[in-house]
């Protein structure tokens, strides 16, 4: 594994930055494909939060033909929850965990971290936050769902303190409804504390989701 992070992009809301929130895009897209949500956000004007959006490496993706494009990890079937690509899990899992550290280095502790996703950038975000060794500040999870949700006996100790925030549209077509819906009262079951909104769209992110998504982050990090 090379020992340098994934490329990324850094917006710092105001010097001296005392929070991070690494920001995980979906399949085909790039870090910059949520930039612009930093200001939509109305984060309070003396927060000082970085934000952290890397680019996923390209590879081919099987059930798009093979077409090459940037991805978290191979998917192999249009049904999502039955069979994942392990190895390539594992590599962006590594990739995630140095950027956790280049923050940690960088003065920022792991309990004033969120590590946030959309679509297969949200199921990493649950697959890596849920394995952290030390309770993050939040993740979030935006028209995601849980890889390998068989192996709950992998989630740290430490996870069940790091609150949660899951949302969907209900008329999803990508990453269907149910099973974002089924991930979110699966890990409520287990007794973590998650905050779960739906919303009238299909794939993708709406200005009421953000405005709670929004007021979600400053209340995790007041």
């Amino acid at each position: 594994m090379s020992l340098q992070t994934l490329p990324h992009i850094t917006i710092e809301t105001a010097p001296n930055p005392v929070a991070s929130i690494i920001w995980l895009h979906g399949l085909g897209a790039d870090g910059h494909d949520f930039e612009a949500i930093v200001p939509q956000l109305g984060l309070p004007a003396g927060l000082a939060v970085r934000f952290i959006f890397p680019h996923a490496p390209s590879m081919p993706v099987t059930f798009n033909g093979g077409y090459i494009m940037p991805a978290w990890y191979d998917i192999r079937q249009n049904d999502l929850g039955i069979e994942h690509d392990a190895a390539g899990i594992q590599a962006s899992h590594a990739s995630i965990n140095m950027l956790i550290e280049q923050e940690i280095m960088r003065g920022i502790p792991a309990n004033r971290l969120i590590l946030a996703g959309f679509s297969q950038g949200a199921a990493m975000a649950l697959y890596s936050g849920l394995r952290q060794s030390n309770a993050l500040a939040g993740i979030i999870a935006l028209s995601g769902y849980l890889l390998m949700p068989g192996d709950r006996c992998d989630y740290s100790q430490a996870s069940r303190a790091t609150p949660l925030f899951m949302a969907h549209g209900i008329d999803d077509q990508v990453v269907p409804f149910a099973l974002g819906d089924s991930c979110a009262r699966q890990l409520k079951a287990d007794g973590y504390q998650l905050e779960w909104h739906s919303y009238p769209m299909q794939h993708s992110v709406c200005q009421q989701e953000i405005s709670h998504i929004g007021q979600w982050i400053s209340a995790r990090l007041q």
